[in-house]
């Protein structure tokens, strides 16, 4: 019995699982008048945003589509290229944009779920999050299934035919790539230049607390919350997800598995759904719970979804392989135990509940400076685990999957590791999307005076969300290293089919140069989004203090703020400043491929990869740190709220905020459109090239 069957009902499964999850969201009361006005402020505030968004990126898409429809004609490419490019931005920006439309329907529903306890509270919010993750997962599987079906239809029989299904499948991946670059270095941008202006004249220099609605940037910081870390991380996983499953269905291709080796990462991407569905029924707590209570909810899921793909990969791949390649489901566990290894290393890190993030928080004590020098230290001594657990999973999948006998067959059980990871997405993501949910619970409850009670429980949400949303980094970072590298893998494998050999020899200059290059592009990258988030969090501050100076009875809480002024302020400046990073990631391969060859952009990618991965775990950690050092704080201790130590600490997390959410996790994506872009415009590039 052939399983291709499963491959349907995986997507139908999720998009109804999701569309299920929706309308029991939105049944749910949405509170009292000023709670849904409020709701309202932020839902506008992000419709405006990705409206104008998609207006800047489908402008661009155009051009590139017109573009690649050229070198096809050419005879460059395939002339399915473009139409495949052009809809895996579409997919990626239809699953974006329906998970963040309703995270803010959720806010206030969440909200008022927490006047009623604690439980239903994480329902709603953690509900939310999953329908991010379904569709996500649901809507990615079926882009890949619909090019796979309607190219094996259209193309005629001929050796080449799955070569040529699997280069055509790897160009879709570009559209995802690149719409989710947008979307995380402009929601990036977004996100961390309201909270730092928001921030920076509410809490520090006017003294009012945090989501106070007298701030005029508050609504702004929750917008952020919505197109930033929502929006940017769905985009984010589904382009990590779909790029490593075409890739490995590539790399199944040339390891000489023929169509088994093609089917089989899409029936682990299947066996993911299912499990993660059944683990999120798991998800419960009581209403008292402590932290370490609400976050073992969150991991009875993970642990169970995880234990359920296991299972079902085991049977999947041995039923279609054969028991020959055993070795290949062992790459599946690898992947799977690597992604909670490094999700538990972040969370040390990060976590207020050990020693790392307690001792940053001391450090608030001698004031601001050293709680910086903590922070950067802390997150450049946290690259040491993951380093040790992607390196640990990389050769055992190789050497599982038969990589000393045949080495493509190894590369092949490194790709089918990515996948596993990735299979975990739907629960991982729900874990992750949930935290700014809970967040703009709280922002909801503080302007709408609700009793002391519910901040409390949207404060537990909250907090927890803090650290599985940096554990949600970890993971995404992790898996874009494995999914760069499989993709650098396809590359190869790429260039080997179009009849050019490779000097892969670390003598030869051009790929010397290629891995210097490489190693700096992510520095010079995190350069534009850092500056364009000081940037922007200073014309917010500006607004802020013209709006308490000229509106009066602001301060005194008599008349409302002007909340739109900022939210257009920062989506004006966040279009404008994600332009050029963007373009930096596109065209920098192919520039440096024309001028110096396929050797120079081989040591490009492998460069940017290694650098990209250590920076990017360097600023979410770091980041993470800084902003539950603070909380730390903010729960009563070493003084509380309004001491000096948590001024320090506010300040800590204003320097950590564009780390850990704009410049690190833009990276992820960085590294991986470089390998995609190469890989589409290869053929353009051994033919143009001035190094032949």
């Amino acid at each position: 019995m052939n399983l291709s069957f499963l491959l349907p009902l995986g997507v139908i499964v999720a998009l109804l699982f999701s569309t299920y999850l929706i309308f029991w969201i939105l049944k749910k009361d949405e509170g009292t008048e000023r709670m849904k006005e409020i709701s309202s402020y932020v839902r506008e505030g992000a419709k405006a945003y990705m409206k104008r968004q998609y207006r800047t990126v489908g402008l661009i898409f155009i051009i590139l589509f017109f573009i690649l429809l050229f070198l096809s004609l050419k005879g460059y490419s395939f002339i399915f290229v473009p139409f495949s490019f052009l809809s895996g931005g579409v997919f990626s920006a239809l699953a974006s944009f329906i998970g963040m439309n309703i995270a803010t329907q959720a806010s206030n529903r969440t909200a008022n779920a927490a006047r009623q306890n604690l439980n239903s509270a994480l329902r709603v919010s953690f509900s939310t999050g999953l329908v991010m993750g379904l569709l996500v997962t649901g809507l990615g599987l079926l882009h890949i299934i619909f090019w796979y079906y309607l190219l094996d239809w259209l193309l005629p029989p001929n050796p080449d035919k799955l070569t040529t299904i699997t280069t055509i499948l790897l160009c879709s991946a570009m559209g995802a790539s690149f719409q989710a670059l947008f979307s995380r270095v402009g929601g990036g941008i977004f996100t961390k230049a309201a909270d730092v202006g928001a921030d920076l004249s509410g809490k520090i220099e006017a003294g009012i607390p945090e989501d106070d609605p007298r701030n005029p940037a508050v609504i702004a910081d929750q917008v952020g919350d919505n197109v930033g870390d929502v929006c940017g991380m769905g985009a984010d996983l589904y382009e990590s997800y779909v790029g490593a499953i075409v890739a490995t269905m590539a790399l199944g291709v040339g390891s000489g598995l023929g169509i088994k080796g093609v089917i089989s990462p899409l029936l682990v991407a299947v066996g993911g759904i299912f499990s993660s569905i059944i683990g999120s029924l798991l998800v419960r707590t009581k209403e008292q719970a402590t932290q370490s209570a609400l976050l073992k909810a969150l991991r009875k899921g993970v642990f169970s979804t995880t234990i359920l793909i296991a299972v079902l990969s085991g049977f999947f791949l041995i039923y279609t392989l054969g028991i020959k390649y055993v070795g290949v489901y062992g790459a599946v566990i690898c992947g799977l135990i690597a992604g909670i290894l490094i999700g538990f290393s972040t969370e040390y890190f990060t976590s207020s509940r050990y020693l790392p993030t307690r001792n940053l928080s001391l450090a608030t004590s001698t004031g601001p400076a050293t709680v910086i020098i903590g922070g950067l230290s802390l997150g450049m001594s946290s690259t040491t685990m993951p380093v040790l657990i992607l390196g640990g999973a990389i050769l055992s999948s190789f050497y599982l999957s038969g990589g000393y006998t045949n080495f493509n067959l190894g590369l092949y059980g490194v790709g089918i590791s990515a996948v596993g990871m990735l299979s975990t997405l739907g629960i991982t993501l729900a874990s992750d999307a949930y935290g700014p949910v809970a967040d703009n619970a709280g922002g909801n409850a503080q302007m709408s005076g609700l009793p002391e009670e519910v901040r409390r429980r949207t404060d537990a949400l909250d907090t927890l969300g803090n650290t599985t949303a940096a554990t949600g980094k970890g993971f995404a970072i992790g898996s874009a290293a494995l999914t760069a590298l499989v993709l650098i893998s396809a590359f190869k494998e790429q260039i080997r089919i179009l009849g050019r050999s490779l000097d892969l020899s670390l003598l030869n200059p051009r790929l010397l140069v290629g891995l210097f290059l490489g190693g700096m592009l992510p520095f010079f990258f995190c350069s534009f989004t850092m500056k364009a988030v000081g940037k922007t969090a200073s014309f917010v501050v500006e607004e802020v203090r013209r709006q308490f100076n000229q509106i009066k009875g602001l301060l005194e809480g008599r008349v409302k703020a002007e909340y739109r002024r900022c939210v257009d302020i920062v989506t004006r400046q966040a279009q404008k400043e994600m332009v050029l990073p963007s373009v930096l990631a596109v065209l920098s391969p192919i520039l440096l491929g024309l001028l110096l060859g396929v050797d120079l952009i081989i040591g490009l990618l492998v460069g940017a990869t290694i650098s990209g991965f250590l920076l990017a775990i360097t600023m979410a950690n770091s980041g993470g740190a800084f902003d539950n050092a603070k909380k730390y704080i903010e729960e009563g201790n070493l003084g509380g709220k309004g001491s000096f130590s948590h001024k320090a600490a506010v300040i800590g997390d204003t320097v950590g905020d564009p780390l850990k959410d704009t410049s690190g996790p833009s990276l992820n994506i960085l590294i991986k459109l470089m390998t995609i872009t190469s890989i589409v415009f290869s053929g353009f590039i051994i033919k143009n090239s001035l190094i032949k």
